[in-house]
């Protein structure tokens, strides 16, 4: 069936940055996507946040059989629906998140995040029946339920959240995923109250949106460790009140002077096992470790802990409108992370990620 409003077009152009091999680098290429179907969004991006997940997979990637189109920050505008979809219309500014069923028992339960199916639906590079829109050109899209590195996508009501009109989408869009995650972990995951300690290992976008969560909720001591000196300046700046420079000091001993013992919380965006050691050891009794590796929770001596964060346990829907009330009013200024990159600079864009001189990379795909 046709979709409201649209004409009968079947295959839609796009121009796609594509990874062919392990380390890239990502070549645009023009490619033919299917349209939606009934119950999908065709959106046209206009920008794409590059989360530290896009680098990893594309340095790490396996080099199987089928080039991929990777990004999972997307925003642009909706551009066509199917006629199962009710809750975008075509024109809608909209942010693009991960992808869920809506019919597994988290899923119902509001917790999407959790959902069943999450990995086969944001890294199985295809819809849940196997099929894929972009299959006709020979690569694989559907990442995180969008493959927003890309002139046009397709994604479901599941992962898409409309935005205000006045804002840039170009400004909005990393709150899809790394924003999203690193404040989420403070607001929801580990629900930091007002007075207790946080220390975050790492202060990239996740790690700095950290920061500014806890600044909000009047957490304290907030302390910023990184390798990275200009980090951990804009930590200093957006909330955290001391800085450790973990390539010159002695992270434990500086906690330890800092606080008198140690802290209730540890954001831990490292993915470094030294640094996961490290945080448990500068846990006070019954503090919790947050870990962004997606694994899973253990328990130590003292009632100390991890958990295994996912999504910073957020519901995009109602999460990612919060943090743009927050932005608004001036308590959560996550566009002094972000560098805009042309689409075709998306090669040094994540060179520059990777090397720390860019924190958030945003880049402009269309108009």
């Amino acid at each position: 069936m046709t979709a409201r409003g649209a004409s009968d077009r079947n295959v839609y152009p796009i121009q796609a940055a594509v990874l062919r091999k392990r380390g890239g680098p990502l070549a645009i290429e023009s490619l033919e996507m299917d349209a939606p179907r009934d119950d999908e969004v065709l959106v046209r991006l206009v920008a794409s946040g590059i989360c530290r997940t896009d680098i990893d997979f594309c340095d790490e990637w396996y080099d199987g059989p089928d080039a991929l189109v990777l990004g999972h920050e997307g925003a642009g505008v909706v551009e066509r629906v199917g006629w199962k979809v009710k809750a975008v219309r075509a024109g809608d500014p909209v942010v693009l998140s991960y992808q869920s069923c809506g019919l597994c028992r988290p899923c119902k339960s509001g917790r999407p995040m959790d959902c069943d199916r999450f990995w086969d639906l944001n890294f199985g590079f295809q819809r849940l029946d196997g099929s894929n829109s972009l299959q006709r050109s020979g690569v694989r899209g559907h990442f995180f339920g969008q493959s927003s590195f890309a002139t046009r996508t397709l994604a479901t009501e599941r992962n898409l959240v409309t935005v205000p009109a006045d804002l840039p989408l170009e400004l909005l869009a990393p709150l899809g995923c790394g924003i999203q995650t690193g404040a989420g972990t403070v607001l929801n995951s580990l629900r930091v109250p007002k007075g207790a300690g946080i220390a975050v290992f790492g202060t990239g976008a996740v790690g700095l949106a950290a920061v500014m969560a806890a600044r909000i909720i009047g957490a304290g001591p907030i302390i910023g460790v990184d390798i990275v000196p200009g980090r951990l300046a804009l930590a200093l700046e957006l909330g955290a009140g001391h800085a450790i420079d973990s390539g010159r000091e002695d992270i434990a001993a500086r906690i330890a002077s800092i606080t008198g013992t140690g802290v209730e919380y540890v954001v831990e965006t490292t993915g470094m096992p030294e640094m996961h050691r490290l945080a448990v050891e500068v846990l006070n009794p019954g503090g919790t470790v947050a870990l962004m590796t997606g694994e899973g929770g253990a328990k130590y001596p003292g009632g100390r802990r991890t958990i295994g964060i996912r999504e910073g346990d957020a519901v995009p829907q109602s999460f990612i409108p919060y943090l743009i009330d927050l932005y608004r009013a001036g308590k959560f200024p996550f566009d002094r992370l972000i560098r805009f990159y042309d689409f075709h600079e998306i090669n040094q864009a994540m060179t520059d990620a990777k090397r720390g001189e860019t924190i958030k990379p945003v880049l402009r795909i269309g108009g």
